[in-house]
């Protein structure tokens, strides 16, 4: 395998992968938000106690995507450098 065939492999699955994670992250808000809003309209009195455990679970998903988005980003950006590496080693 030609080794910018790889490089570019690797870019494409760290894109994939980030579009993957955000969109993970933005449903999970999501139903979140519209399972608190529900639970807000059917308890008003609860509203408060709602809305304090939806943002510290909303806190938690936005730092999974976060950390999936930094870890694609990671790859895409020393994928280069280990497959230069990698050809200096092998000669080409």
């Amino acid at each position: 395998m030609d080794l910018s065939l790889g490089l570019g492999l690797v870019v494409l699955a760290a894109g994939l992968g980030a579009g993957i994670a955000l969109l993970g992250g933005a449903g999970g808000i999501g139903k979140l938000a519209a399972a608190a809003m529900e639970g807000m309209a059917r308890q008003p009195e609860a509203a408060a106690d709602i809305r304090g455990g939806m943002i510290i679970t909303a806190v938690f998903i936005e730092g999974a995507t976060l950390f999936g988005v930094v870890v694609c980003l990671l790859l895409a950006l020393g994928a280069s450098g280990y497959l230069d590496a990698a050809a200096k080693t092998l000669g080409g």
